[in-house]
């Protein structure tokens, strides 16, 4: 292919001209445009509107569990049987303490997660309590997860200092009653429009793996891209046993990498975060994704543990990125080093065992 094609691609991006669906399509599934090349020009779009920062989101699971709908992807909707520990909302001390630890630990931004439906206007209040308890104590974007939401609870939050609203529209539109039939694509997009409305920040993504075609994948970006949604959330599916999708489909370290490519390409100013699944999906190849996407989560996802945070620090520093927030991406990283010294993949003992040395037990 000749490279004038990702030249073009990249300065198309870089004015907001959006590839046409046919050249979407040909990011995701054509061998013909090299990987490494389309990362380079994804990465020229990415440095023009967000530099080398990086920036690191901690979610809180405020409450696991006891959730009405059948989100098939999801350990706690109410078809899942996946182990996990049910609890009520936490307590606000545990909240704020969670909120001071992820202030420490380098987040940008504290995602507060709820299980459920929707919020009740009771609840729609005592969250707002938290947000204003929270921006009161750290310098801390906060963003909100709670479902189904109407304009007036979603006022509630606004008024009370929240970032952004989180949900997700997961797939396309027609893909969509194969996840879920508890509420449909059209209740998800009218909770994004109310919040777009309110003038608050919307957080918007999707999971792939599930089944859904590269045709789903373009639409939604299409669609996030009309909705003009300052973040964008791609997750790539976790098998979880007990879940009713089971094994992810198709989900190749370049394919995941293509498709936050083409996130980045449609949506060029928008926060790009490499999301839940990617340590296990792209591997060795993971330090990759901050090439087109700007965002990554620490510390795990709602019931899936990540990497540790000292390799995901690590592996932004390695990279020549920064960090978006207050603390400084060195002090953070010389303050693990003083915890854990020198340590290969998360450990710190890193001379062989007698078991290692002599696997083959002689008699």
């Amino acid at each position: 292919m000749d490279r004038s094609f990702y030249t073009q691609l990249a300065s198309n991006s870089i004015q907001e001209i959006s590839p046409d669906t046919d050249i979407s399509l040909r990011i995701l599934r054509d061998p013909s445009l090299e990987l490494l090349p389309l990362l380079d020009a994804a990465f020229e779009v990415r440095k023009k509107f967000t530099g080398k920062e990086v920036a690191i989101h901690i979610i809180n699971n405020a409450q696991n569990g006891f959730c009405p709908e059948d989100c098939h992807y999801c350990a706690q909707a109410k078809t899942s049987r996946a182990d996990i520990d049910e609890y009520p909302t936490k307590s606000d001390d545990e909240i704020l303490e969670e909120a001071r630890i992820a202030y420490e630990s380098g987040a940008f931004r504290y995602c507060l997660v709820y299980a459920g439906r929707g919020p009740s206007h009771k609840r729609a209040l005592h969250i707002a309590g938290l947000i204003r308890s929270i921006k009161e104590k750290y310098p801390l974007q906060v963003c909100v997860s709670a479902g189904l939401m109407d304009k007036y609870n979603i006022k509630v939050l606004k008024e009370a200092g929240l970032d952004r609203l989180n949900h997700n529209l997961n797939s396309s539109e027609s893909f969509y009653p194969k996840i879920c039939s508890t509420h449909t694509y059209q209740d998800r997009l009218n909770t994004l429009k109310a919040a777009r409305d309110a003038q608050l920040e919307i957080c918007s993504g999707m999971i792939a793996g599930m089944g859904e075609t590269p045709k789903d994948i373009v639409e939604v970006a299409q669609t996030l891209l009309e909705l003009k949604a300052p973040s964008i959330p791609i997750n790539f599916l976790i098998p979880i046993e007990g879940n009713v999708l089971g094994a992810p489909q198709g989900l190749t370290p370049e394919y995941c990498l293509r498709i936050l490519c083409l996130f980045r390409f449609i949506n060029p100013k928008s926060e790009i975060r490499a999301a839940a699944g990617r340590e296990g999906h792209l591997r060795s190849m993971e330090v990759m994704a901050l090439y087109p996407a700007n965002s990554i989560f620490m510390e795990g996802y709602l019931n899936t543990l990540g990497l540790d945070r000292s390799r995901v620090l690590r592996m932004i520093q390695d990279a020549g990125f920064t960090i978006k927030g207050a603390l400084s991406l060195d002090d953070l990283i010389d303050k693990e080093n003083q915890n854990s010294g020198f340590h290969i993949d998360g450990t710190q003992s890193f001379m062989k065992s007698l078991n290692d040395l002599r696997p083959v037990k002689q008699p």
